[in-house]
């Protein structure tokens, strides 16, 4: 499957097809059993041509267990749930349960994931506040085995249907694609930007929006950790723009008559 919204505007990456399914891709990337490991590896490696799989033991890490459906995958966190609320705010040497699980596990860890552990990300302000933001999530259990990362281009349609399309692209063209996926709509907030792992944007927001009947698009990568991650492997100061399918073919229909052949467009490009 062609995107003409990538040929349109000129996204230096293939966009990326997201699956649910039973079945297991032969020759798929894939993390070992309960070995860390980020999603936006998978997603760099994807967006380069390979495809990559996940399953309830093979997800990398909890937020990216959330993220991809498997349930709520904060409970097996170290320390818990209440662990990670830690984590995520002012630290596990807050409390003494945190103490004593940051020496148990410092042997396993890097130095400086044992540093975020102890002393905290800092990312969100208490860990009540970062209950609510686990509340607030819309965490969900998939029925489907497998989550498949794969190129857009090497889907059949006639095969397989993506439940999100994420688009990996630059501020210009996430303007331009906001304004597709506002273009034939009746309001003007078609396109969302949720505080979530980079993960958590691409998966379960848009897995949720994918089932509305008015489905948007979610803007991502304001995960600062994820941002890193992906400015590493690629080498690119890039946005995510996850799209349910519904929502890509209308806004695939719909490239023709818009802007793309304008003015603003061409010079915003640099093609005119």
């Amino acid at each position: 499957m062609q995107s003409q919204i990538k040929e349109a505007l000129g996204l230096d990456y293939e966009p990326l097809a997201i699956l649910r399914t039973n079945e297991k891709p032969a020759g798929a990337k894939q993390f070992k059993a309960g070995r860390w490991g980020c999603v936006m590896f998978m997603l760099a490696a994807a967006v380069k041509g390979a495809t990559a799989v996940f399953d309830r033991n093979t997800y990398g890490c909890q937020g990216g267990g959330v993220g991809l459906g498997f349930g709520n995958q904060y409970n097996a966190f170290p320390g818990g749930q209440e662990g990670f609320c830690y984590f995520l705010s002012i630290g596990n040497d807050q409390w003494e349960t945190g103490r004593q699980v940051s020496e148990q596990i410092k042997p396993y860890l890097r130095e400086e994931m044992y540093d975020d552990f102890v002393k905290g990300e800092r990312y969100l302000q208490s860990p009540e506040r970062v209950r609510q933001f686990i509340d607030h999530l819309p965490i969900m259990d998939i029925a489907e085995q497998f989550v498949v990362f794969k190129p857009l281009s090497e889907v059949r349609e006639d095969q397989e249907a993506p439940v999100v399309i994420v688009f990996l692209a630059d501020m210009d063209q996430i303007a331009a694609m906001t304004i597709l996926a506002n273009y034939h709509r009746p309001t003007n907030d078609n396109v969302i930007f949720p505080f979530a792992a980079g993960c958590q944007s691409m998966g379960i927001y848009a897995f949720a929006e994918a089932q509305s009947e008015s489905p948007r698009a979610v803007l991502g990568l304001n995960d600062i950790s994820a941002r890193l991650a992906i400015k590493r492997m690629l080498n690119k100061d890039v946005l995510s723009f996850s799209v349910p399918y519904s929502l890509y073919r209308e806004m695939e229909h719909n490239l023709a008559t818009s802007f793309v052949h304008r003015n603003t467009w061409r010079h915003l490009r640099g093609l005119a």
